[in-house]
Order: structure tokens, then sequence, then C-alpha cells
């Protein structure tokens, strides 16, 4: 599978560093869109792809699928042209809070018959919660999420702080930078504005933790994920960029789990 990325920040060269440099057997990055091809130039050589500034030109190019690794403004103003041409990754879900957009989406991805994936990033359990949420069969889902106090603006905290508690939809409205995890779930089970959030900050932790709670039909389930920061970012989740991966890897083969 050839694949063509939009931007070349810290998740695009976690790609490029895997796929390319690790010579993988079955995926090779081809294309990089960016906006300053002086500034990236180094990359054609690095990694053997070729860099374009143009959309047009970039989409004609030699790939199967295009990864967003930019942010929400790029989905917004890029993916509605590139889902007519292209599958797409989407990587910048805080974008899919605007309900009219994601439904734009879904209309053009279905009039040019292509697909819009979106990784699991940093949580996991999303293939039980879909099962479940298939028949209507779940009732609750609560998503309690820790940050270091630090990353929400609470430098000076000496305890940890409920920030928020409520729907997702809401959060996601307060907090948009820090609700991508409550975006993915919600779009998985109930939608966002079933699913229960709590926000913590606390100066005692020093990375992101997110625990998941699920009720149904089938009973009860709880996901506890600690998730490392990036060496090269600490602001992106180590399990974010390999979730993509994970993604890229799972659609090429020829036998699925789940």
């Amino acid at each position: 599978m050839d694949i063509g990325i939009i931007g070349a920040g810290a998740i695009a060269n976690v790609m490029m560093e895997r796929i390319n440099h690790d010579r993988h057997e079955n995926l090779k990055v081809k294309s990089v869109f960016v906006r300053n091809e002086e500034k990236y130039q180094h990359l054609e050589d690095e990694f053997g792809i070729t860099l374009y500034t143009g959309l047009e030109t970039f989409l004609s190019s030699d790939i199967d699928i295009v990864v967003e690794a930019a942010n929400g403004e790029v989905v917004k103003s890029h993916m509605p042209e590139v889902l007519k041409h292209k599958d797409a990754m989407l990587i910048s879900v805080g974008a899919l809070a605007d309900g009219a957009l994601v439904a734009e989406l879904m209309q053009i991805a279905k009039h040019h018959d292509h697909i819009f994936h979106l990784p699991s990033g940093a949580i996991g359990g999303l293939d039980l919660i879909q099962n479940a949420q298939s028949h209507g069969e779940l009732k609750r889902v609560r998503l309690t999420t820790r940050k270091p106090a630090a990353a929400l603006s609470y430098e000076d905290l000496q305890s940890e702080r409920v920030v928020f508690d409520g729907r997702a939809k809401e959060a996601i409205t307060l907090y948009p930078q820090n609700m991508n995890v409550a975006i993915i779930l919600g779009m998985a089970g109930m939608g966002i504005e079933e699913t229960e959030v709590t926000l913590i900050a606390d100066p005692n932790v020093d990375r992101n933790i997110h625990h998941i709670e699920v009720e149904g039909a089938f009973g009860r389930a709880e996901f506890k994920v600690e998730n490392q920061p990036l060496p090269d970012n600490p602001k992106t989740s180590y399990l974010a960029a390999i979730s993509i991966l994970g993604t890229l890897e799972r659609m090429n083969r020829h036998f699925r789990i789940g």
C-alpha cells in the first residue's frame, strides 16, 4: 500500500521512520503534502519521499490512501477534497466535534465510494464498544481522564482537581485540545451527547491516564491506559502514533481480527 501524508510533524516522521527506514514489507510512504517545501526538503533524501505543495498534484501522485497528520483546520479545509479522490485516515479527530463536518465527510465518502478511517489513538477497547453498540445494547459509557496539572494550565495546583464532570459534547467544547479520546469513544459508542466524561488535573502524574467504564446487556468492562509521550514530541501520545501504523498494517492483511 502506497501512502500519502498531509503534514510533516512528529507523527509523520514516526511513520516515515517505521515504514520507509525499516523497509516495511507491504507499506511505503511515497508523498508528503506540506506548506513549506524548503523547510522539509531534507525529508526527500532521508526517507525517499516526494514533497508536494499543491493538493491537486499530491492527490494525483501514486498513492492509495491519505493520512492526515496536521491539525483540525486541515481536516476542515482539505479532507472534503481528499475524500473525492482517495481513502483517508484522520488523526486530528478533534475536528469531528463539528457534527456538520462529520455529515459532510460521510456523504462525500459514500458518494465517491471512499472510506475514512479513524485509528483508536490513545485508547483501546473500541472493538468491544462497537460490537455492543451495533445492537443498541450499551447502557453507559464513562471516561475519566487524568492529566498532568500543567497540561491543563494548573501549574500551581498542589493536589488533584476535577476540572470537568459532565457529557462529552460539553467537554469537547470547553477543552478542545484535550478531548480527542472522548470524541473517538463517543463515535464508537453512544455518541458524544450520552458519553460521560470526568477530566482531572493532577500535579502528581506525568502522563495522560484514561479510565473507561462500559456497561450494557453484555455485562461490564473497564479499560485503563497510561500513555507515554513520544520522545520527540511530549504533546503527542506514543500509543496514538503507533495506532496509525497498526491500522495501516491491518488494512493490508488478508486476515483481520475483530
